[in-house]
């Protein structure tokens, strides 16, 4: 009996020392969280899926060239707490987007803050 009781200790620890991971979660090292870029443009894709929403924007950059931007959002569950809906964009919407920008330049970047959508305002759950 004993050695089967060592042996379920012994994969219990293992358990406990590897699951820390399935917490992990990444951070915001790729933003330059001290900007804030507005992105105005049209709605080319949306992509309702965990574990984050996306939303790809065609728009101008200020010296009028075309940029394809990739903007990630949080999880639907959270977005749905917002006021979000698989159906909240739609290609060929117009949208400006507050995005914290990615530090390489690339056009990506994190919503942050609003969103106006054909005029309609939604706000990130967390200033809600």
């Amino acid at each position: 009996m004993r050695p089967k009781l060592g042996l379920i200790a012994l994969l219990a620890v293992c358990f406990l020392a590897g699951s820390h991971t399935l917490f992990a979660h990444h951070g915001n090292a790729s933003y330059d969280t001290s900007k804030t870029v507005t992105v105005t443009g049209t709605v080319t894709e949306y992509h309702w899926a965990n574990p984050h929403v996306f939303v790809k924007v065609d728009g101008k950059d200020e010296n009028g060239s075309l940029m394809h931007w990739t903007i990630e959002t949080q999880n639907i569950v959270t977005e749905v707490n917002a006021g979000w809906t698989k159906a909240t964009f739609k290609p060929g919407d117009q949208v400006m987007i507050d995005i914290t920008p990615a530090k390489n330049g690339a056009p990506f970047g994190r919503f942050k803050g609003r969103i106006v959508i054909n005029g309609q305002t939604f706000k990130s759950a967390d200033q809600r």
